[in-house]
């Protein structure tokens, strides 16, 4: 996206829930305070769990995104532990 700098990206389609969300947060947890992830995900379950558990999580939804190819990308800030 071109109005979003991202710093980092992980594909978790190969994932089905709960490795899903798993996968996203090692990679968030890896990331810096205030470092920006994209991550591709299929539609369905982890479209609807995963944005909502990094968000209890305390991090920040900025978008997610339709790939119109039975895939989304979710774009999340890292917020400091």
């Amino acid at each position: 996206m071109a109005d979003i700098k991202v710093d980092e990206e992980v594909d978790i389609t190969d994932k089905v829930c709960p490795l899903t969300f798993v996968k996203a947060k090692v990679a968030i947890d890896e990331l810096d305070e205030g470092q920006i992830i994209a991550i591709r995900m299929n539609d369905g379950e982890p479209v609807q769990n995963v944005p909502r558990s990094i968000k209890d999580e305390g991090h920040q939804i900025l978008k997610l995104a339709d790939n119109e190819d039975g895939t989304y990308t979710l774009f999340v800030k890292k917020v400091g532990e």
